[in-house]
C-alpha cells in the first residue's frame, strides 16, 4: 500500500484525530475543499441534534508547510465542541476522590452515572463489543463505534480527493432512494413519517469516479483488486450491508452477452477502444479500464430510535428496551459524502502505486508519459 492513516478519537471526547503516511512533497491542499467536503458529511434531511452542534473544520498539525505537502506524515485534528458538556464522564483523566469533599464527589459519580449504558441496542456493536472487550458499560464501546469516527475518514479522503483533482479524476455522490422512496417529495415525505414515529430509515447511495487511466489495481494477486480493495473499505462504513460495482447483483440473471461491455474502435486517423454500455462499473479483472467507477451501497436504518426495540440490560441480566440516544432518524444523504472520500483513499493509493507517491511533478510527469503510452491502444 502507498498511503497508510490511523484516525482516533471518540464522539464526545476532545477530538478526532488522523495520521496519513503515504503522501509525497509538493501537492497543494485546498482546504476550502476539505472542509466543504466535512460540511457535506453533516448535511441532509434527517440529521439529528449533534449537527447543529458540530461544526467541523481540520487543523493540520504536521506534515504540510503553506498548504503544501512536504513528504512527512500528516497529522490532522477535528475538535469536538459538544465535549464541553462531556468533560466528567468523558475525562481522560481519573479522579481523586480522595481530595474532594462529599458534595464534589457525588455531584462527579452522579454525572458518570447518568451516562452509562448498559441496555444493548440491536443492530449496534454494543453486545458484541461489550463481551469482547469485557465492558460492563456500553459507553466504553458507542464512543467509538459511532458513525462520528467517519468524520476523520471524510477528512483523510477529501485531502484524498483534492490531490485526485489535480489529475483531473473528479468523484461525484448522489442518493438514489431512503427506505425505498425515489423522488424528493416522496423521501421528505417518508423521513418526516419515520421521525414522527420514533423510526429510522436506511438507503441507497451511488458513486461515481471518471477520468481514470486504464491499470491501476491489478489481477495478479487478490489483495491488489481494487473492485475487492473499494469493496472491503466501503463496507467499512457503518450500518453498510451491500456493495455493489456497475450492474452488480444484475449479473446474475443475464445471459453473458447482455452483461458484458462491447469493445469497439473510434473512428478517425487514431482510433482508440470505446464501450457503449459500463455494465462492469469501470472495472475488469482488478483494474481500472478506462470507463467511469460505478459504486452503489445500501446502508441500513440506524440502530438507535426513539421507538426502541426489546433487548437485555447486561447488568441486571433483564429484558428491557434498548437504550436510546440523541440520533439521526436518516443519514442516507451522508453516507453518499463518507462513501466518495474513502473511495478517494483506495483510489489515489492505487493511483500512487502506478505513478509514484514522492514528489507532485514526477508523479504528474509519470502520469502524462503513460496517458501518451495508453493512446496506442
Amino acid at each position: 500500500m502507498a498511503i497508510r492513516f490511523l484516525t482516533s478519537g471518540e464522539s464526545h471526547g476532545k477530538c478526532l484525530n488522523a495520521i496519513i503516511e503515504g503522501i509525497g512533497s509538493g501537492y497543494y491542499l485546498d482546504l476550502d475543499f476539505i472542509n466543504n467536503e466535512l460540511k457535506n458529511r453533516q448535511k441532509g434531511k434527517g440529521r439529528g441534534g449533534r449537527m447543529k452542534i458540530e461544526t467541523d473544520t481540520i487543523e493540520i498539525k504536521s506534515g504540510v508547510r503553506f498548504q503544501k505537502t512536504t513528504g512527512a506524515p500528516i497529522c490532522i485534528e477535528i475538535k469536538n465542541k459538544d465535549f464541553e458538556n462531556w468533560k466528567i464522564p468523558m475525562s481522560p483523566e481519573a479522579f481523586d476522590f480522595s481530595t474532594l469533599d462529599d458534595s464534589a464527589k457525588r455531584e462527579i459519580e452522579e454525572k458518570i452515572k447518568e451516562k452509562e449504558i448498559c441496555r444493548i441496542r440491536p443492530g449496534h456493536a454494543d453486545f458484541a463489543g461489550a463481551v469482547k472487550y469485557h465492558h460492563d458499560d456500553i459507553r466504553d464501546v458507542l464512543e467509538r463505534s459511532s458513525a462520528r469516527e467517519t468524520a476523520t475518514r471524510v477528512a483523510v479522503g477529501a485531502i484524498c480527493q483534492d490531490i485526485l483533482r489535480k489529475f483531473d479524476i473528479l468523484g461525484e455522490a448522489k442518493t438514489l432512494s431512503v427506505g425505498g422512496k425515489t423522488t424528493e417529495k416522496e423521501i421528505d415525505e417518508i423521513i418526516d413519517f419515520a421521525k414522527k414515529e420514533g423510526e429510522s430509515l436506511g438507503g441507497e447511495v451511488e458513486i461515481r469516479f471518471k477520468n481514470l487511466p486504464v491499470g491501476l489495481g491489478s489481477f495478479v494477486h487478490w489483495d491488489r483488486r481494487l473492485d475487492g480493495r473499494l469493496a472491503g473499505a466501503l463496507m467499512s462504513i457503518p450500518a453498510v450491508k451491500a456493495v455493489e460495482i456497475g450492474l452488480g447483483k444484475g449479473v446474475s440473471d443475464r445471459f453473458g452477452s447482455k452483461v458484458h461491455d462491447e469493445i469497439f474502435l473510434t473512428e478517425g486517423e487514431n482510433p482508440t477502444a470505446t464501450r457503449k454500455t459500463n455494465n462492469a462499473g469501470g472495472i475488469e479483472g482488478g483494474m481500472t479500464n478506462g470507463e467511469e467507477i460505478v459504486v452503489r451501497l445500501s446502508m441500513k436504518p440506524i440502530p438507535t430510535m426513539r421507538k426502541p426495540l426489546n433487548s437485555i440490560n447486561i447488568k441486571t441480566k433483564t429484558e428491557e428496551t434498548a437504550h436510546f440516544e440523541r440520533a439521526d432518524t436518516s443519514a442516507v444523504e451522508a453516507l453518499g459524502t463518507v462513501a466518495l472520500n474513502m473511495a478517494s483513499i483506495v483510489i489515489l493509493d492505487a493511483f500512487f502505486e502506478k505513478f509514484g507517491p514522492d514528489n507532485f511533478d514526477e508523479t504528474m510527469e509519470n502520469f502524462k508519459n503513460y496517458g501518451k503510452y495508453a493512446k496506442k491502444f
